[in-house]
């Protein structure tokens, strides 16, 4: 009879551990607090609009074609892929700059905005997919559990070139000197939670996703994935239970043998859980890996304030995507990590997926998604968050050139309680833990559990980090690390 294994989250992570397990050979049930799988990658309908709720970036195409290629499938058996071009447009203080998907026309951009900066982009990029290659290819597929791990030649040997102990903001001033471009490149570090200078230059990796890879959009929106994922892991067996929170966790000397859900007690030989790493810790009582001490001192990615708008019109000078750089950055960064506080002059971003699919709105009709980056664990309420969408919307309407708000039908909005209430999120964040130094690799909450032989754990809180690609990578990573040490 199959080992049973229980994955508790049914987001990316969770679905895909299940997935791996349940291929090889495991008996998986798989336990999902909400009404649905998904996680953050959730959707929301009302009106004739269909909302993605969390991710809305398809960056880094090559890992999701590895996840399904592992399954026989390819993204093109669940969804159609679309590249965006402009990858996004960039509302700065004095003028707005769309980022061509041609890299002959970016390096052209570059180059008007800073002259030699065009050829000097060719060698930032060429040094990104470096760490690109290596770094997808050669770290991140591993469990971090040990140094040893990394004793491979081709990292070993390219340890300088890697730029582990230089930040990424000083690395970023080797090549461009303008704010403007810095801001460009600078940017898909916010994806990673922290700041510039905070985060190792290794990081720019993430240009050669953004730039090179490109950005894309799954038509039908980013839940599309998931569906594709809830068939592969119904496909090699995976059984799902959703509406089913775990309450509690029953251990005995080192194993963990039963868990709470719904009143009703479950048995398992090994428990994965890529719900909350903090939250899991929680439930398991004097066993938990971490205390709530270490938690509370972790630098965690931002939380945000989030809006999904249903226009009764159509919207002009938006792309798919806009970031609203036209504030201080380095001021929002520290009202984000240094001095948590409701920000002053916010930096936001708006996704209108609309405008690349007809099927997410009603016909002449627009469908926004508003997000500002906030800091964890400070206070919402409805009157903070009627403030801010006025704010936001004064600033969208007037780069815009028209009037919005009195076309809105459809309006909702999301922030920290909601991040709590909906996926017991440590301190309401909304990305996991900020990829800095001191939680890189082995530096980050371990995937297995120091003391409890048969409990893991998956997702944006532990190895390899937050966002999208990372949480199917770690998914696939835990479930190896399970066959290393367990078997069938």
């Amino acid at each position: 009879m199959p080992k049973k294994v229980s994955v508790i989250g049914g987001g990316f992570s969770g679905l895909a551990s299940a997935a791996y397990l349940a291929k090889a050979g495991y008996d998986v049930h798989l336990f999902e607090k909400n009404e649905d799988v998904g996680g953050r990658c959730r959707v929301w309908k009302q009106g004739g609009f269909t909302f993605d709720m969390g991710p809305s970036w398809y960056w880094m195409p090559d890992v999701f074609e590895k996840f399904f290629s592992d399954f026989g499938h390819k993204p093109s058996d669940f969804y159609e892929l679309k590249r965006l071009d402009p990858s996004y447009r960039v509302f700065f203080s004095d003028d707005t700059v769309d980022i061509p998907a041609n890299m002959g026309e970016l390096e052209a951009l570059f180059e008007s905005i800073e002259p030699g900066a065009g050829n000097k982009l060719q060698a930032f990029l060429k040094d990104s997919q470096y760490k690109y290659e290596v770094g997808i290819n050669d770290l991140v597929y591993k469990p971090s559990l040990k140094l040893g791990e990394y004793a491979d030649k081709r990292v070993l040997g390219g340890l300088l070139k890697m730029d582990l102990l230089k930040s990424f903001s000083k690395y970023a001033r080797k090549y461009f000197k303008s704010e403007k471009l810095l801001q460009l490149v600078e940017f898909p570090i916010l994806f990673l939670g922290a700041k510039p200078g905070n985060t190792p230059a290794l990081y720019s990796l993430m240009n050669y996703a953004d730039m090179s890879l490109g950005t894309w959009y799954p038509m039908g929106g980013m839940y599309k994935i998931i569906e594709g994922m809830k068939s592969i892991a119904t496909e090699n067996g995976v059984s799902i239970h959703t509406n089913a929170a775990v309450d509690k966790f029953s251990h005995s000397n080192k194993i963990v043998d039963s868990f709470l859900v719904n009143s009703e007690m479950h048995v398992s030989d090994i428990t994965v859980s890529s719900a909350d790493y903090a939250n899991t810790d929680k439930l398991l009582g004097k066993k938990s890996n971490y205390t709530e001490n270490y938690w509370e001192k972790r630098t965690f990615a931002p939380s945000c304030l989030l809006f999904y708008l249903g226009i009764n019109k159509r919207v002009e000078g938006l792309q798919h995507h806009n970031l609203f750089f036209d504030e201080d950055f380095g001021v929002h960064a520290e009202e984000i990590y240094d001095d948590p506080k409701w920000p002053s002059k916010p930096l936001f971003y708006v996704c209108a997926p609309s405008l690349t699919d007809i099927s997410v709105a009603p016909e002449g009709m627009e469908n926004l998604f508003m997000l500002m980056p906030i800091a964890t664990n400070i206070s919402d309420s409805d009157e903070l968050r009627e403030k801010y969408f006025d704010l936001l919307m004064d600033r969208l309407e007037k780069r815009t050139g028209q009037v919005l708000r009195e076309h809105i039908i459809v309006k909702r909005s999301y922030c920290i309680k909601d991040f709590k209430k909906d996926y017991n999120a440590f301190g309401g964040n909304a990305y996991g833990l900020a990829n800095t130094l001191k939680q890189t690799a082995i530096l980050k909450p371990k995937m297995r559990h120091k003391k409890l032989e048969n409990m893991y754990y998956t997702g944006q809180l532990t190895v390899p980090g937050p966002g999208v690609p990372p949480s199917l990578i770690s998914g696939k990573v835990v479930s190896q690390l399970i066959l290393k040490n367990h078997g069938l």
